[in-house]
């Protein structure tokens, strides 16, 4: 699988307007600043984002955007959906016209990749935006007290149990 930079950016900057919700709204020039995604790209993820109720915005002087009605609820598969990112780990998108050999052909492992397509979903379906600042937060807490933070692969989040 192959999320691109349109599902990572607008899971960053969602995560980002999260972490900000304490403020009135949040401008996408702040989210641009700290996250180093131009204000451009960030106008037309935003733009899908709006138009599934995942943000709102608020126009006028000192306009940005705030949460949707969700809010911190938002689990990430309707974000990466939203911004048209398809979670996909075959090499066809699971297309039953256009298969992997053509003419309606799977590969071998068709199956395999289809399978793994559904874990991923099924595991950033079962985390929200609120899951990821609360362990943004404790990450946080962590280096200001001097601990050392895990590594990448220790990551706190849900655990899947294991199939069997």
């Amino acid at each position: 699988m192959k999320l691109t930079t349109k599902g990572r950016y607008a899971v960053t900057a969602m995560l980002d307007l999260a972490l900000h919700e304490d403020e009135e709204v949040v401008t996408l020039a702040d989210i641009s600043r700290r996250q180093q995604i131009s204000v451009a790209y960030l106008e037309q993820l935003f733009g899908r984002l709006r138009r599934q109720g995942l943000v709102a915005s608020v126009r006028g002087p000192g306009g940005g955007y705030r949460l949707g009605e969700a809010g911190m609820a938002i689990p990430i598969t309707s974000i990466i959906q939203a911004v048209n990112e398809p979670i996909s780990t075959t090499q066809c998108g699971g297309d039953p016209v256009h298969c992997c050999k053509g003419e309606g052909q799977q590969c071998l492992t068709h199956d395999l990749w289809e399978a793994l397509g559904q874990e991923i979903t099924r595991f950033l379906d079962g985390i929200t935006l609120a899951q990821l600042v609360l362990e943004h937060r404790r990450k946080e807490q962590q280096q200001a007290a001097g601990i050392v933070p895990l590594r990448s692969n220790e990551a706190r989040l849900p655990q899947r149990p294991a199939h069997g």
